[in-house]
């Protein structure tokens, strides 16, 4: 006698298990495999390419009117007037793919009126009212026409990618105010957010950032205004770790050849005014979507500029270097654990602690997708990410340290569902025993 033994186990395949077939005797038992946890994928919660929409492709993406002199090397949108009167220009640093890859071809957008000289130097142009003064294109032409950009669009989800950055706090992600210099430090090699009061930002003179090479880093802002006046910021140092130093960022010389600072983000969620004091170099992209954005006079923003308004005149220019990272979009909640206090693992340096009455909070790091293999890594500092979800839990704290956490959850409730079948298989086998008997 035969017996085969098929229950239930294949609502356990479908949720992540498989089944796994042997003979004992004469009888047939599928026993549920839990998965391991390399075969759960991770969950799609980041997006990389056109992270930022439309707006991740301009170097200053306006919402409302655009005053500045003398140039943004990179592409330009307006969704107001332009008022360019000392002259300006436009897309110098833009290659000929990225000029192509903008909607029409057009490295300067304007929906309302140019007042004033502005010259495209790679790319189109395009404007939607009246041009009082020059605007030509080196590589391409002016024209007038109708937006091919729907402002109003672009800022409703722009605002909405700004509230939902506004909680993604990393446990590792640290900060800590010292007299007037302001120490950010994270440690997960993928995503690092950090979440302050802007009035806390406004007492810092220098600003210094460490973060694992490729990690993304985003810098919540919380508050209406943030001026950097108040303290007289100077200077913004980025942790480079092949050379084991701090390096102050500019044009000619940046951490990691660049790729710390093509991967930092301000993010402004509630501010209406955000002022930059004119002479530092601010590395990174700033995505203020209803903020009146004040460069000075001097200095530029190493980075892309997103802001309902912008002003700015003499050095106050915007170098391209757009955003190139992931942002988490379906945030996976983090364990609820402290970021502090934990023992570091062997081997690695803890962070500096928080000033007290300003804890961490349980974050949300970010994950790739099956479909964007880029994933940022290349973690700077040895050993496991202190304060991650894996990390809480016994994992690898280092990529798919959260896929180990994971697995195990589903591993157990799987392996009891196996237990129970296979000792049912084994009670029919002894049945069909004693029937021969």
């Amino acid at each position: 006698m035969s017996i085969s033994v098929r229950s239930s186990l294949a609502s356990a395949a479908a949720i992540g298990g498989s089944l796994a077939v042997g003979t004992v005797g004469a009888v047939t038992i599928a026993v549920a495999v839990a998965p391991t946890a390399s075969a759960i994928p991770e969950p799609q919660s980041t997006t990389c390419a056109g992270a930022l929409g439309i707006a991740g492709r301009y170097g200053e993406f306006i919402e409302g009117d655009d005053q500045h002199t003398p140039d943004a090397e990179g592409a330009v949108a307006v969704g107001g007037n332009a008022d360019f009167r000392g002259g300006f220009s436009v897309g110098q640093e833009l290659s000929t793919a990225q000029a192509d890859a903008l909607p029409g071809g057009n490295a300067l957008v304007v929906a309302g009126n140019i007042t004033g000289d502005v010259r495209v130097i790679n790319g189109n142009g395009i404007y939607g009212g009246t041009l009082t003064g020059l605007a030509e294109a080196h590589n391409g032409k002016v024209a007038k026409g109708p937006s091919p950009i729907d402002f109003p669009a672009e800022f409703r989800a722009l605002r909405k990618t700004s509230a939902a950055l506004a909680a993604a706090q990393s446990p590792s992600a640290q900060w800590r105010l010292d007299d007037s210099t302001l120490q950010l430090t994270g440690t997960d090699p993928r995503f690092n957010g950090f979440v302050l009061p802007a009035t806390e930002l406004e007492k810092a003179k220098e600003i210094r950032i460490k973060v694992p090479v490729g990690a993304v880093t985003v810098v919540n802002v919380k508050g209406a205004a943030y001026d950097q006046n108040k303290a007289g910021t100077t200077g913004f140092f980025l942790w480079d770790e092949a050379g084991r130093r701090e390096m102050l960022d500019d044009k000619l010389s940046s951490a990691a050849d660049g790729d710390v600072r093509a991967k930092l983000m301000w993010n402004f969620p509630d501010a209406t005014k955000v002022t930059k004091k004119s002479g530092n170099a601010w590395p990174g992209t700033i995505l203020a979507p209803d903020a009146a954005l004040d460069l000075g006079d001097g200095g530029p923003v190493n980075g892309s500029v997103i802001a309902k308004s912008l002003t700015g005149k003499g050095g106050a220019e915007t170098h391209h270097y757009p955003f190139t990272g992931c942002l988490p979009t379906a945030p996976v909640p983090a364990a609820n654990t402290p970021s502090t206090g934990a023992p570091a693992p062997a081997g690695e340096t803890p962070p500096a602690a928080p000033v007290p009455g300003r804890p961490g909070t349980p974050g949300i790091p970010g994950r790739p997708t099956a479909s964007e293999p880029g994933t940022p890594g290349g973690s700077a500092t040895p050993g496991p990410s202190r304060g991650t979800p894996a990390a809480a839990a016994g994992g690898s704290g280092g990529k798919g340290g959260d896929l180990a956490r994971t697995g195990a959850g589903v591993a157990v409730p799987l392996a009891i569902g196996g237990g129970l079948v296979l000792a049912v298989g084994t009670g029919m086998v002894l049945v069909a025993r004693r029937r021969r008997a």
